[in-house]
């Protein structure tokens, strides 16, 4: 006889965001379980070398990096491998430029530039020692059934889960959204984000570089020391053509592309790619079943938010969890559709923002060329626009 276990909220999906939620429940009075597919989350990925590095970079914004902190997560992190954003400077094609400053904003960064399996490390080290989670991995999902009262969760391997509360954090082809019913068609945008990190010749001084380009979007990233990590928004065809140069013509490509900015450039990464698309659902929760980071959303990365979102994501849902009262059901559909419409201004505001941007620079339409160069130069002189473009990206 197999015994079905019982808990308040089911996080399906133990990457950063999942992980994240998880950790802002600690205190919650909760009960907590999350399912994760993948054992290799758990094994310590600490760096081998230092020159080690991983090429999945995130820029953590000033509000991720507080949400981070409540957890305990953040001070976990060796921060000799964090670098601080303090200015950035985004080109477009025609010698039109804007610059954003930590100064100019007040604050004491733009972001911190650390590595995806840094942060998942330092996460997981919080889940181990939280007394209300139950982990399973790995574990993986077999059938989801939605009652009046309760989920029901059943693993591959025979075990049961019951839940008050579905979340879906299992990423952009979410087996939870499919469940629960929730889907939308893709916007496929016929690009592959390229990225790789090099070494530099000329210090980068804590500066994020970014150039539009008719061909796409060419993002260097400060890391500690004189390094940077790449992220190359670009063509299908493009893309191969990258991947499949020699070393040094990959970084003669990439140094030509960002202008001989910072000199000569040596490749301590191998270049990998992903495909980009935009997805944008109807709903974000339903029946006993809420969903976070890219299970909710998929968004361009030109602006660097698809990772603070899905933290903004996991933020806003734990608060609503801790503000419920006492004998408030955490799966209740008016406490869910709460959390969906403080959420969706959010999200559809950086989904319109980078798909606008991406076609207003992808393309070769004189008008708009014009356009697009003079409205950076014209941005860049105007301080409290900047600031206002600059304040959503700080939270």
């Amino acid at each position: 006889m197999i015994l079905c276990m019982e808990f308040d909220v089911v996080i399906i999906g133990g990457g950063l965001v999942g992980a994240s939620l998880a950790a802002a429940l600690k205190y919650s009075g909760l009960s907590l379980a999350m399912v994760e597919s993948q054992s290799s989350l758990m094994r310590d990925n600490a760096p081998a070398s230092a020159e080690d590095w991983d090429s999945r970079i995130y820029a953590i914004s000033p509000g991720s990096r507080s949400f981070l902190e409540k957890s305990g997560a953040w001070s976990l992190l060796d921060a000799g491998r964090i670098a601080p954003v303090e200015a950035m400077r985004v080109f477009g094609d025609t010698g039109a430029e804007l610059e954003f400053s930590a100064y100019q904003m007040g604050v004491a960064e733009l972001a911190c530039i650390l590595e995806n399996r840094a942060l998942q490390h330092a996460l997981w080290q919080v889940l181990q020692q939280q007394e209300n989670l139950t982990l399973l991995y790995p574990a993986r999902c077999g059938a989801l059934e939605f009652d009046k009262d309760a989920a029901t969760l059943t693993l591959e391997d025979g075990r049961t889960l019951s839940a008050k509360l579905i979340v879906g954090a299992d990423g952009r082809d979410s087996w939870v959204r499919s469940q629960a019913g929730i889907s939308a068609a893709p916007v496929d945008y016929q690009q592959h984000g390229v990225v790789a990190n090099f070494s530099v010749e000329l210090p980068h001084r804590g500066i994020a570089y970014q150039w539009f380009q008719p061909d796409g979007i060419l993002a260097l990233l400060p890391l500690p020391g004189n390094r940077v990590s790449m992220v190359w928004s670009v063509s299908i065809e493009h893309s191969a053509r990258l991947l499949a140069m020699p070393q040094d013509e990959l970084c003669a490509r990439v140094a030509a592309a960002s202008r001989q900015t910072l000199g000569e450039l040596k490749l301590i990464t191998p270049p990998a790619a992903f495909p980009l698309r935009l997805l944008v659902l109807p709903q974000i929760s339903a029946p006993r079943v809420a969903l976070i980071g890219d299970a909710a959303h998929n968004m361009h990365p030109l602006a660097g938010q698809g990772v603070n979102t899905g933290f903004r994501d996991a933020r806003q849902l734990a608060q609503i969890l801790l503000e419920r009262g006492a004998q408030s059901d955490c799966g209740d559909a008016q406490l869910l559709r709460r959390y969906e419409r403080k959420r969706k201004e959010d999200i559809y505001t950086m989904q319109a923002t980078t798909y606008g941007l991406k076609h207003l620079f992808n393309n070769e339409v004189p008008v708009l060329r014009a356009v697009r160069n003079l409205g950076l130069n014209v941005t860049n002189r105007i301080i409290p626009l900047k600031k206002l473009l600059m304040q959503h990206a700080l939270n």
